[in-house]
């Protein structure tokens, strides 16, 4: 799953349970972090991995794969929550993607 499928996924009406149930993340998780091997770029594949497995590190690596903190669920949530505003509606889910990894890798 890309940010761009996430991202669709949620402003079509995805619940945060579906969600966690369907890749197996137990919603009574403190929080779900969103991760992502380097470099960052739109159609790359996310990884979800619960806070108490990584313990907040930035850098997370599973089977030999090294991953990257892309962002915490809470803050994907609130972004996609404003992309259905309706000054923010009329973009797509991809270009909401863009805004959103451009603003991981630029501002955060």
């Amino acid at each position: 799953m890309n940010l761009t499928d996430l991202i669709s996924f949620f402003r079509n009406g995805g619940s945060y349970e579906d969600f966690c149930a369907k890749h197996g993340l137990s919603v009574e998780a403190e929080v779900i972090e969103i991760f992502a091997s380097k470099p960052f770029k739109l159609n790359m594949d996310l990884a979800f991995f619960p806070i108490e497995e990584t313990e907040g590190s930035i850098q997370h690596t599973v089977d030999g794969v090294n991953y990257h903190n892309l962002l915490d669920f809470y803050f994907f949530l609130d972004a996609v929550e404003a992309s259905k505003n309706a000054q923010n509606k009329a973009f797509s889910d991809k270009q909401i993607a863009e805004k959103l990894l451009n603003y991981v890798i630029n501002d955060a």
